[in-house]
């Protein structure tokens, strides 16, 4: 794994999160925590599953071990989900930035919530963070849509690539 097919991944991991988030935005406050049902029972509560999912594997990389999730009770609007995460995409971008090819096949030990040891490349647990966010955002599309607003733009990674790396 190439350090910066690690980093164009993790762009496009923000890029995506940020097609979400704009479309969240013209939500109301109600429609916002309102409960649709699913995996988790409002966008509020998916999108925080979302970014303490990614805090989560962020402090295993920093040699942390978290014992419990987020809880959504602290992000009871998208202005304060959106700081937090901001100020988190830049320590997640400054680390995977400080690294060389070698450290993403190197293996990395972390442990599960429950204490469960386990041993996976920083690639993998990486490739992870990317997948798991992909479907949850499909789940928020899925909220807009019962709740009868504009889904978001493509997230596609092609359409990334598009973007990207065609139209400059």
């Amino acid at each position: 794994m190439h350090a910066d097919d690690a980093r164009l991944l993790i762009e496009y991991h923000y890029w995506a999160r940020d097609r979400v988030l704009q479309a969240v935005e013209p939500l109301l406050a109600e429609q916002y925590a309102r409960e649709l049902g699913g995996s988790f029972p409002s966008i509020r509560d998916t999108l925080v599953h979302l970014y303490s999912a990614e805090w989560v594997w962020h402090a295993r990389w920093q040699g942390e071990t978290p014992t419990a999730m987020l809880s959504p009770d602290a992000f009871p609007d998208l202005p304060t989900l959106r700081r937090a995460w901001d100020e988190h995409r830049a320590a997640v971008t400054a680390y995977l930035g400080s690294l060389d090819d070698r450290s993403f096949e190197t293996p990395l030990d972390y442990r599960t919530m429950d204490g469960r040891p386990w041993r996976h490349s920083l690639w993998h647990q990486l490739q992870h963070v990317v997948n798991h966010a992909s479907y949850h955002r499909g789940q928020v599309t899925t909220k807009l849509r019962q709740l009868g607003a504009a889904s978001p733009k493509s997230q596609d990674l092609i359409a990334f690539y598009r973007e990207r790396l065609h139209d400059g």
